[in-house]
């Protein structure tokens, strides 16, 4: 089953110099998740350890490039990054996937100068994972020109999609209110310039700062060659660091539930923030919640012609996408079973016209799962960028309290490594 949570009980920031000054209205919080956990803004985080390493990468010979003679390569490696605290209060380790047009960078601040996620989860007793997608960021991408691309070895673009554009990157995340492509836009705050004269346009300091981290992808219209490194990548990773809570984002969503399929003995919890791939009659998520393949019972080769859909009903307020579930009997997906998911939407974002979609999907395929409208637990006013607008540590909280209720409630297996 899935479990839709309507409401949840409750339970020194550092400013670059040109931020310093500019006024943060906006939507007021109505439920103080960060009050059991510490703050990183205001209480100093001490390591035992930080560094960086590569997982998944291969050689092989560019028979195809004229400037080399059996030069040997190197693709598919990804770049990961990690803290440890000095006081290690939690069993598994959280590794975080970044979106489309991003690097880990999403996860180290906000936009206005607080401290971000990896911050957060470090403060607070965890070890803390970041990656740079496979050939995204500091995870190097064999893309060589048009007529020395090897025959033998999956390359990343020819060439790369371009960098995100302006106006974009406006009408979907940082003034969608301005806009308003879907209505639940209007909602939107946590901007940390909103309400100021200009604010999520070029000129403003903080879209400036956004918009300078965003990066050309891969070009992989169907995203199945990316969702496949990101998943080889992923099972190397948790195979050097063991079991761990891996958190993923909008593109990386499709990723995590990969991953885990790989790993479910690995994989001991799941938050997918604003993404996963919803099904309909005709789509390029060909295996549900993914586009590349995933265990289904019984088992599935051709997902083309095994799998099919029913259009469900629509939603009467309109303000929901209509939903497409298996026509029953629904296949399961036994390897997801066996972890704790959580799908988290924001109150202004687009995803949650779809991402409900998910969650259904997941539960009639027998996968539990909780789906959270980010309002319906006190957290109001964000759009798709959660984790680097005003109330990003809000979220943080929520997801750490969640954490804790689903994996360590019995059991707990608190250590600290001094």
């Amino acid at each position: 089953m899935n479990r839709t949570i309507t409401r949840w009980g409750a339970s020194a920031a550092i400013s670059a110099a040109m931020l310093v000054g500019l006024a943060e209205p906006g939507q007021a919080q109505e439920t103080n998740w960060l009050k059991k956990f510490k703050d990183p803004n205001k209480e100093s985080i001490t390591l035992k350890r930080q560094g960086y390493f590569y997982v998944n990468g291969r050689y092989f010979t560019d028979v195809g490039d004229p400037n080399t003679v059996g030069g040997m390569r190197m693709t598919g490696q990804q770049y990961v990054e990690f803290q440890i605290p000095k006081h290690v209060k939690h069993r598994y380790p959280v590794v975080m996937i970044h979106g489309g047009s991003q690097t880990a960078a999403n996860w180290m601040g906000t936009i206005d100068g607080g401290e971000g996620w990896r911050s957060f989860f470090t403060a607070n007793g965890y070890v803390v994972y970041l990656v740079d997608q496979v050939g995204r960021g500091r995870s190097p991408a064999y893309n060589p020109l048009a007529g020395y691309t090897p025959t033998d070895i999956v390359t990343y673009g020819e060439p790369f999609n371009r960098p995100a554009n302006v106006l974009g990157r406006e009408r979907t995340w940082t003034i969608p209110e301005q806009y308003m492509d879907w209505p639940q836009a209007a909602l939107h705050t946590q901007w940390p310039s909103f309400g100021r004269p200009g604010a999520g346009k070029p000129g403003d300091p903080y879209f400036d700062q956004f918009f300078a981290s965003q990066i050309q992808s891969r070009l992989d219209r169907t995203g199945r060659e990316i969702q496949k490194d990101a998943q080889d990548a992923g099972a190397a990773l948790l195979d050097q660091i063991g079991p761990a809570i891996v958190i993923t984002h909008s593109q990386s969503g499709t990723m995590g539930f990969a991953i885990a399929d790989a790993r479910p003995n690995l994989v001991k919890a799941l938050v997918t923030m604003e993404g996963g791939g919803r099904p309909t009659a005709a789509t390029g998520i060909t295996w549900p919640p993914a586009s590349i393949p995933l265990t289904y019972s019984p088992a599935v080769t051709d997902p083309l012609t095994q799998l099919s859909y029913v259009e469900q009903a629509a939603d009467p307020t309109g303000l929901l996408l209509t939903c497409w579930l298996q026509r029953e009997p629904a296949k399961q997906l036994p390897n997801l079973q066996r972890m704790k998911h959580l799908l988290v939407v924001s109150e202004a974002g687009s995803s949650q016209r779809t991402n409900h979609c998910v969650s259904k999907y997941l539960t009639q395929a027998g996968v539990q799962n909780d789906y959270v409208n980010l309002k319906d637990v006190g957290i109001r006013g964000n759009a798709h960028m959660i984790m680097v607008e005003k109330n990003a540590l809000q979220t943080a909280a929520f997801v750490a309290s969640w954490l804790e209720d689903n994996l360590e409630k019995k059991g707990r297996g608190h250590h600290d490594d001094d």
